[in-house]
């Protein structure tokens, strides 16, 4: 096979973007003798068949020197080319001066070129190897801790590496995607360089992502939370049309191996902001066992309502505000029903989220070729959340909801009646979905009036009154949930003369005598939970 003829320079500087260049002119590449060590074989009996083909030496180890043989190829084995025999169940077998001095000897050093000679080493052109599946056996709930470990490939990404590092001579190659491309370069004469680098950065990528997914794994198993040094592992799942505005790129990326925990049914791609979205109303609506329509307009609720009747939930959420939603998303805690897609279709939603969606109301929603469907099939947890800020990294619990406890407690003279406890309750969990400041009007069962992302709770209260009064629904009895504490008595005072009998907030004001006075004076019940709930 004939090789193509590359330039040099007389030093070897590091190597840097041009150092393609610095190839001599005196050295004829050619691709003589390959190492093909595979876990996933998928078409490498088809790789080595073309390489043979080509006349080119086939090296192997394993499972994969099997297969070879198996096919009936003729070609050696690591240990014959070592002269060492594998050894500790296959731990030990390519970590040898003549694979490695094999792979990373350049062409164009003389004093390398001399080592071989004097060690009797050969040198390797192309090395095609991937990884034991070690992520996908520690995400294997049934697979012990020694199991894991014995995943971790020692010998394959060092093999993988060092072809990487020497690419302009040797062809690094680790996904099977890539055998018919290097075939048809082999054909062509020699791969270029460009091609070279290309394997080169996939090769590194391999391993990076690779450690990365045993580093995550180590570091969960010794159960620290906010170490030292933070290992982040995560996979693309989709590129994404653009991100929040059409100049931004953006990707979708899920932890490990992990699958989404939903699928889309129709619809439109879901987008960027489609997917915060969805986080929101997934988050909302499963946080009542009770079954519940939750409807969100930029991540954060425009109204919200539970009951026994999916229907009758739609409709006094809907009415909480009328004009919002629309452009929103809904979130529902069970199946959808063919009733509720028939409401749902006359309105425009980006997207709905269920558990399901009966075959009927599948079909009626269908017809809205753009309405994004959405089968949840468990609720997304991550265990933490992260953002990026200030060029770093923010790194925190995700918040979490408590259910009413001891650790509620009514700080006024008057205490709530049980049904002002169940308006707190259902208000309190919507408050943590609205952006802060953050205030929730509500009974026991539906929003009434929503305030939030104001500078002033005060003005988040006269905000929540006037949206409540421009809809026509009353505040009249009604709860009042606040996602942090009051500064001044103002804002409960107005939440009073708007209609509420009942608030509940976290406490921890400098001002708080002066808030529960105010409610003692107007006869409002007032609970403290000692927990905040903003949401930047």
């Amino acid at each position: 096979m004939e090789g193509s003829r590359v330039g040099v320079a007389e030093q070897s500087p590091p190597l840097g973007p041009d150092a393609d260049e610095l190839i001599s002119t005196e050295i004829i590449m050619t691709t003589k003798r390959a190492l093909l060590s595979v876990y996933d074989k998928t078409g490498i009996v088809e790789f080595a068949i073309g390489l043979t083909a080509l006349d080119v030496q086939i090296i192997s180890t394993g499972g994969t020197a099997k297969a070879l043989e198996q096919a009936g190829l003729k070609i050696s084995k690591v240990d014959q080319v070592t002269g060492f025999p594998e050894m500790m169940d296959g731990r030990v077998k390519t970590l040898h001066p003549k694979i490695h001095g094999g792979i990373l000897y350049r062409r164009d050093d003389e004093g390398d070129r001399k080592s071989l000679k004097d060690h009797g080493i050969e040198g390797l052109d192309l090395v095609a190897v991937n990884l034991y599946p070690f992520a996908r056996t520690a995400a294997d709930p049934h697979a012990s801790l020694d199991d894991v470990i014995e995943m971790i490939d020692v010998g394959g990404p060092a093999m993988l590496r060092a072809a990487a590092k020497n690419y302009q001579w040797v062809l690094p190659i680790c996904r099977p995607a890539r055998y018919r491309e290097v075939l048809e370069a082999l054909k062509s004469g020699e791969p270029s360089q460009d091609l070279r680098r290309e394997l080169a950065a996939e090769a590194f990528a391999h391993t990076s992502d690779y450690d990365g997914a045993v580093a995550a794994y180590l570091s969960g198993s010794q159960k620290q939370e906010f170490p030292e040094n933070l290992v982040l592992h995560y996979r693309r799942h989709q590129a994404l049309r653009y991100g929040e505005n059409p100049h931004q790129r953006a990707a979708f990326y899920l932890p490990g191996r992990k699958s989404a925990p939903f699928e889309q049914l129709g619809g439109k791609e879901l987008s960027f902001n489609n997917l915060l979205d969805l986080e929101a109303a997934i988050g909302l609506s499963q946080e009542f066992s009770q079954p519940c329509v939750a409807l969100l307009k930029h991540t954060v609720p425009c109204g919200v309502a539970v009951g026994d009747d999916l229907v009758d939930d739609y409709k006094r959420a809907f009415a909480t505000d009328t004009s919002s939603p629309f452009g929103g998303i809904v979130g529902i805690n069970r199946p959808v029903t063919r009733e509720l897609a028939q409401l749902l279709s006359e309105v425009f939603y980006e997207v709905i989220v269920a558990p399901d969606f009966e075959p009927e109301a599948l079909e009626t929603l269908r017809k809205k070729k753009n309405l994004r469907l959405v089968r949840l099939f468990e609720r997304p947890s991550n265990g933490q959340d992260l953002r990026t800020a200030c060029g770093g990294l923010l790194v925190q619990d995700q918040d979490r909801i408590a259910p009413r406890s001891d650790s509620w407690k009514a700080v006024t003279k008057r205490h709530p009646t049980e049904k002002e406890w169940g308006g707190l309750e259902f208000g309190w969990k919507v408050a943590r979905w609205a952006k802060s400041n953050a205030v929730v009007f509500a009974s026991a069962d539906q929003t009434l009036g929503i305030g939030l992302g104001q500078t002033s709770r005060v003005d988040s209260v006269e905000l929540a009154v006037a949206r409540s009064a421009k809809y026509g629904t009353s505040l009249k009895d009604s709860m009042l949930a606040s996602d942090a504490f009051f500064p001044f008595p103002d804002g409960a005072e107005a939440a009073i003369k708007a209609g509420a009998t009942a608030i509940i907030q976290p406490g921890g004001s400098v001002r708080d005598p002066e808030v529960i006075a105010a409610c003692d004076r107007l006869n409002v019940a007032m609970v403290f939970t000692g927990e905040r709930h903003f949401r930047h």
